[in-house]
Parts: structure tokens; C-alpha cells; sequence
């Protein structure tokens, strides 16, 4: 009777018509004291061929179809990765007009990167996942963790930098924290979603080597330590397949090497060709441009490639059952995992609590670049008049960009932020210093506020010079904004500078005040001809619902800055490999013959002095680091090396440091970098506290990718740890040798 019971739950939960009586026995599938394999069989073994197929291809915008007859409910997917996107209309790309759908802006995820602290990746998985269980969605698609190779890239804000090893410790968290709701986190765009320009066409050609060390890790530990529920493919093509159907990356790599037992889904309009996306590696296919319900038909959801044609194939024999039962048994498991496991908690949404989070991690993240004779913080007790300048001061930032848009219950502007936190102690003033081009509205979400102003450019800076000239401090909140061409999807940013010509708005400013910061919002690095002239600069990113809050707490001192850059600021476009060797953006084909060169590696390379570092950070109070130890002078690759360095506060304030490990080895059969991350850990110190650090170092540590192997290998040598507080600034080195068995 209890088992009765039980399976009447599931039924309920899946909102099916299906009935039991009392002395019927419990379907398998039904039965959660089952195996999940064992279930799979079972409700695989009862659908029909047209059920089969229909769970292969979206029947909405975001929702693909279960099982009623079954009890097998709907999945239902939902944008991320740093909010839950608005219910859109059944078959359409605007609002439905729901009036409980304003959900929580985290921070963008080069926040959480830029934080370098798992456990900071822990909350904002958690958060975000009991907003999507809340909603009921099944599928959260996100995190990305695409390589960050160019400062282009229109959806670098939505990625975790450029080194693999840092975005494979913070994925991973983020991941288990996300499906602890029973929310699968489909993490993306795999692989080699580089460029935002050309994505639909551009074939990438890569080396196998730079492939699995810089563009495959944080994916491999998605799959293999944070256990995803699903991936979703890139828009591009690999060896001249699009990734969402690519026997290479899905089949032999994702579950043969990797072992996926997750689904693969496509991105919104990723798949190109029905034997392609059977054979190679797909189960799920969503967004195909059929333009939905509007091509003529009563139903152009049966015009995707893994719908009706997918089904004659299967009913003419061309194209065997089981393969449809490979995809079905990917998606059955993915139900199993969220929308039928009864135990998932409830999830919530909009809280104090998830707004609480957010501004955690938007605090972790924000990273002081330069502060030149103690500028920052502000000092509340001289500081009599106040000025902001700047168009990013007051624009919205939670709508635009592309899929990450999202319909905030609300968002704290800089500008309103730090009125909040100082309007009381000192007057703050507000010139616009300069204007752009008006926010577009995306999928009918409005932005809700008008900032057109038709004065000249000159009267502009006139008016915030004018103003600055008795303000005791002037903060410049400018940068990037979610703009198409900007930091958005769809197209990349066509310079490095940055727009509106803002350089002239903080060089007039400079010359005005000496007291001056700049506080630059974007996704992605940017140019700064004026940086000698300004005494202080703060990287704040896009930081989402408590944005204004954040960037006041850290301003005023009253959150001392911790975060470190999770990518290297280059001078000129012409310091970056990608643009160097001249292969960006391609539009048919991109070789990146940079190779493994990425970011702070091929600094190293071309000794390169960047504009900042990447690990660059500072905070307002200040750290000395002792002399790395080791427990032994020499390893075997069945052994581990334990490193030990003592990092002491020194300063007046509690602050936290990010102690960082690279890798140095000192020769090999190929080329490598000249250093290597391969560790990191943050560090919370009250004034005068020391606290020992500790890393230890394996064999993955040391090892390369041989192409002609195929695999991992740590040659027998000398190497050297190099721990320092960024990839520029090494405190301290030990040397060590890796013996052969």
C-alpha cells in the first residue's frame, strides 16, 4: 500500500492523468527505491515510437514534451546563467505578461570568477537553483565556461576567464550547487564558442593539444567532478560540424572518454541536419528555425530535424530504434534526476536572502586595480561633496545582452547606491559626462527609463569639469553596456577602446581633479590611454540586482576589496594572441595559431608587460608572504608534493588575499608555458593574523598533453612552484624533480 501511495505522489507531482488501483503493483519507473537505470528500462520499454521521438524535440520555445499517458511530466528549460529568465509567450520570444516572474540578477559569472573562491560558487549555484526550482524549471543553461582568448568576444562577460584551471575549480561548485535543488545545470557552449561574430558559420581549427589544455578542462570537470545533468552544444563548427552534432566533441570525447551519461542539448538554433544529429551525439533539439507555430503549418515544432523526418527514418528502417533509445534514455535520466524525484526541496524566489547572496558575491568579485596614495576608500570624514559622472552610473544593466537578459525584481544603480550609503554625510552630485546610444528593449522587456540627452559632447564634459572642480572626490562610472556590439550576443565589440569617447571625459576629468577614480563596468577588458593619470581604478563587471550597493560598500571601505582578475588586461589589442598572429574573426574557418598562448601565457611568451595582470588585485590593507616550503625535494607520479607558505595581514584592516600556485617546468619534449596556474586559495585575515597555506601538487599538476599519445604525461625533470599574488607578481619559488617509476 505504501509503495500505492508513493507512485500516486509521483503521478501527481508529474500532473498525469494515470490511474492506479489499489492492488495494482508500482511501475518500475515509478518506483524511486529503484535503480534509475533499472527505471529507465522500464519506461523506455513502454512508449511508443512516436513518444520516443517527441521527447527528442522542443514542442515550445523552452519546454520539450513528456509523457502524460505515463506520468512522465514536460521539461522545462530556462535561460542563465545569472538569472531566470521571464516567461515568454507559448511560441514567441516576448513577454507573456506575467506579474510573478521577477526574479534575482546575480552577478555576471566573470564576478564570480573574478571572486576566485569555490565557496562563493557554491552560493550563487544554490541561489540561482532555488529559483529555478521555484519556477519549476528542470534545466538551468548555464554556467558557461567557454575560454576567454580575445577581449572581443561579445559574451566573455558570461564566462569564467581565460585560465582552464580556474574556471574548472569554480564550475564545479556552481554545478552541485544548482542540482542539490533538483535543477540540472546544462553548461555551456561545447566547445570552442570563442567569437560571437560569424558563430553560425565559423569553422575552428585547433590543434589537439590546445584543444584538451585550454579549451576541453573546465568542461571534462563539469562532466567528471561536478557530475552535470547536461551540456548544451556550441553554435560553431568543429572539424567542419557544428558542435551541437559533432561526432568528435559528444561522442568520443564527452561520453566516450569522459563517460557523460547526461543529455546534450542544442542551442536555440544550433542544429543544421537531421543524420547528423542522430549519429552524432544529440538528444535534445531546441530552437531550430522554423520560427515556430508561424511557418504555415499546424505544428512547426514536427518540422525539426529530430522530429517527422527523424520519425520516417525510424519508420522505414533506415534508421534503427536504437538509436532514438540512446537520446530517450539520456532524457529519461535527466527526469529521474529533477521533475520525478520527489525529494527535491521547493526552491524560492526573489528573496532577501538570494538578494543577500548576490551582493556577496558581487563584493568577493569587484576588483581594485589601482589606488594610488590610499585614495580608496572614501574618507567619510573630510569628504564633503561627492561627485559621480557617468551614463553607467545610472543605466540599466539586467536587460539587453542577449539570452542572459533577464526581468529583475530590481536593480540597485551605482548612482542610487551610493546615494543610499553616503547622502546623509555628504552631498552627491551627478553630471552625465557623457551619452550613448539608447537601450534597446529585448523580447518586448522594457527598459523603463529614458536617458536621451541632445547636448553636445563638449557641454557635457563642461558641465562635469565644472562640477569636479570643488568635488573632494569625482567617481567616473563608465565602461561597457549590454548593447549589441558591446558586451551582448550576437556580435563582438569591433575595438578594445572604449565607446562614447569616455577616454576624453576622464582625461578632461584628470586634469580637473586629482581626486579622481574610475569605475569601469564591463565583461571584458578595455583600454586605458588615461591610466598614469588617474589615481584609482575599480574593475566592478556587471553585478546584477545589488549592483549599486556593492560598488558602494567597496568604495566607502566598508567591504574591503578581494577579487583578483580571472583574465589578463592587455595594453593594445596587438599584446593578445589571437590578434597578434592576425586569425580573428574568421568567418568561414579560425586557426587559433596561438596554440596553447592563451592570455597571461602568451605574455609570458613575447614578454609582454600588460596593462594589469591576470590574478591582479589589490586591497586596502596589505599582505607579506613568507618563503615557500616542501615537504620533500623530490616525487614520483604515484606521489604528492605538499607546498607550505605563510601569508601574514599587515595591515590595519581584516582583508582576504588570493594566494596563487604556478607551475614552471624547466624543460620538455614540447613547448609549454612559461608558468602555469595550478592552484589557488582565498584567505580571510584579520589585521596581524598569519595563516599557512597549503597546495599540493600531483602529477595532473606537471603533466602536458601529448598529441601523439593521446593522453596526459608528466616527463621525469626539474620543475619549480611559484606562489605569488598574481601571474606578475611572484613572491616565491622552490625547486623540485619529478623521478620516473
Amino acid at each position: 500500500m505504501q509503495k500505492t501511495i508513493k507512485s500516486f505522489i509521483a503521478i501527481l507531482l508529474a500532473g498525469s492523468p494515470v490511474c492506479l488501483s489499489a492492488q495494482s503493483s508500482v511501475p518500475v519507473y515509478l518506483d524511486e527505491t529503484k535503480p534509475i537505470e533499472q527505471r529507465v528500462e522500464d519506461a523506455l520499454s513502454r512508449m511508443t515510437l512516436e513518444e520516443k521521438v517527441a521527447m527528442c524535440h522542443a514542442q515550445s520555445k523552452f519546454s520539450s514534451r513528456g509523457i502524460p499517458r505515463l506520468g512522465i511530466p514536460d521539461n522545462w528549460m530556462s535561460d542563465g546563467p545569472h538569472g531566470i529568465r521571464a516567461e515568454v509567450f507559448w511560441d514567441e520570444w516576448d513577454q507573456a505578461g506575467w506579474t510573478n516572474d521577477s526574479c534575482t540578477a546575480f552577478p555576471a559569472l566573470t564576478c564570480l570568477a573574478a571572486s576566485w573562491n569555490p565557496e562563493m560558487s557554491a552560493l550563487y549555484g544554490k541561489s540561482i537553483g532555488e529559483e529555478a526550482r521555484y519556477r519549476n524549471k528542470n534545466v538551468l543553461l548555464g554556467p558557461g565556461v567557454n575560454i576567454y582568448r580575445t577581449p572581443l568576444n561579445g559574451r566573455n562577460f558570461e564566462y569564467m576567464g581565460e585560465d582552464p584551471y580556474l574556471s574548472s575549480r569554480m564550475v564545479i561548485p556552481y554545478i552541485q550547487g544548482v542540482q542539490s535543488n533538483g535543477v540540472a545545470a546544462c553548461v555551456k557552449h561545447f566547445a570552442l564558442n570563442n567569437q560571437e561574430t560569424n558563430r553560425h558559420t565559423v569553422n575552428v581549427n585547433i590543434d589537439d593539444r590546445t584543444l584538451y589544455e585550454i579549451y576541453l578542462p573546465a568542461f571534462k570537470a563539469a562532466v567528471q567532478e561536478g557530475k552535470a545533468w547536461a551540456i548544451m552544444g556550441a553554435y560553431n563548427k568543429y572539424k567542419g560540424q557544428w558542435c551541437g552534432q559533432n561526432q568528435y566533441l559528444l561522442n568520443d570525447i564527452l561520453r566516450g572518454e569522459w563517460g557523460f551519461d547526461g543529455v546534450v542539448v542544442s542551442d536555440w538554433g544550433g542544429i543544421n541536419n537531421t543524420r547528423q544529429a542522430i549519429y552524432n551525439g544529440l538528444d535534445m533539439e531546441f530552437g531550430s528555425w522554423t520560427d515556430g507555430l508561424s511557418e504555415g503549418t499546424s505544428d512547426a515544432y514536427s518540422n525539426y530535424y529530430l522530429a517527422t523526418p527523424f520519425l520516417k527514418l525510424l519508420k522505414s528502417g533506415e534508421v534503427k530504434e536504437e538509436e532514438v533509445d540512446k537520446k530517450v534514455r539520456n532524457i529519461l535520466r535527466l527526469v529521474f534526476r529533477t521533475t520525478m524525484n520527489t525529494k527535491r526541496p521547493w526552491g524560492s524566489f526573489g528573496t532577501p536572502e538570494h538578494g543577500a547572496a548576490g551582493r556577496k558575491i558581487a563584493e568577493e568579485g569587484i576588483v581594485l586595480l589601482k589606488n594610488e596614495q590610499n585614495l580608496l576608500p572614501i574618507d567619510l570624514t573630510k569628504a564633503k561633496k561627492i561627485l559621480v559622472v557617468g551614463e553607467n552610473a545610472v543605466k540599466v544593466m539586467t536587460i539587453g545582452g542577449g539570452s542572459s537578459s533577464l526581468k529583475a525584481k530590481y536593480e540597485i544603480s551605482p548612482q542610487e547606491g551610493i546615494k543610499q550609503r553616503i547622502g546623509n554625510q555628504a552631498e552627491v552630485l551627478f553630471a552625465r559626462g557623457y551619452a550613448g546610444e539608447k537601450s534597446k528593449a529585448q523580447d518586448g522587456l522594457q527598459v523603463g527609463q529614458d536617458l536621451t540627452d541632445n547636448r553636445s559632447e563638449d557641454e557635457l564634459i563642461a558641465e562635469a569639469c565644472n562640477l569636479a572642480k570643488d568635488a573632494d572626490y569625482v567617481l567616473f562610472i563608465g565602461g561597457l553596456n549590454k548593447n549589441d556590439g558591446q558586451d551582448s550576443e550576437g556580435n563582438d565589440r569591433s575595438g578594445l577602446g572604449l565607446p562614447y569617447n569616455q577616454d576624453k571625459v576622464i582625461g578632461a576629468l584628470a586634469k580637473t581633479n586629482k581626486n579622481l577614480v574610475v569605475i569601469n563596468i564591463s565583461g571584458n577588458a578595455v583600454a586605458m590611454p588615461w591610466v598614469n593619470e588617474v589615481p584609482a581604478i575599480v574593475q566592478a563587471w556587471y553585478l546584477g540586482s545589488e549592483a549599486g550597493h556593492a560598488i558602494a560598500s567597496i568604495l566607502t571601505g566598508d567591504v574591503n576589496p578581494s577579487g583578483k582578475l580571472p583574465f589578463t588586461f592587455p595594453v593594445r589589442l596587438e599584446d593578445n594572441g589571437a590578434h597578434k598572429l592576425g586569425d580573428y574573426p574568421g568567418k568561414e574557418e579560425e586557426t587559433y595559431r596561438e596554440g596553447i598562448f592563451v592570455g597571461y601565457r602568451w605574455i609570458d611568451k613575447e614578454k609582454i608587460k600588460p596593462l594589469f595582470s591576470f590574478g591582479h588585485g589589490l586591497s586596502y590593507t596589505t599582505f607579506t608572504y613568507g618563503k615557500v616550503t616542501a615537504d620533500k625535494k623530490e616525487m614520483t607520479p604515484e606521489q604528492t608534493l605538499s607546498l607550505r607558505v605563510k601569508v601574514k595581514n599587515t595591515g590595519n584592516r581584516k582583508g582576504a588575499e588570493t594566494v596563487q600556485l604556478y607551475i614552471h617546468d624547466d624543460k620538455s619534449s614540447l613547448p609549454r608555458p612559461v608558468k602555469e596556474l595550478k592552484g589557488f586559495k582565498k584567505v580571510f585575515l584579520e589585521p596581524g593574523e598569519e595563516q599557512e597555506v597549503v597546495f599540493t601538487v600531483d602529477k595532473k599538476a606537471l603533466s602536458f598533453f601529448d598529441p601523439a599519445k593521446h593522453d596526459w604525461i608528466a616527463e621525469p625533470g626539474t620543475f619549480e612552484a611559484w606562489v605569488g599574488a598574481s601571474s606578475t607578481d611572484i613572491k616565491s619559488k622552490i625547486t623540485f624533480k619529478l623521478n620516473s617509476l
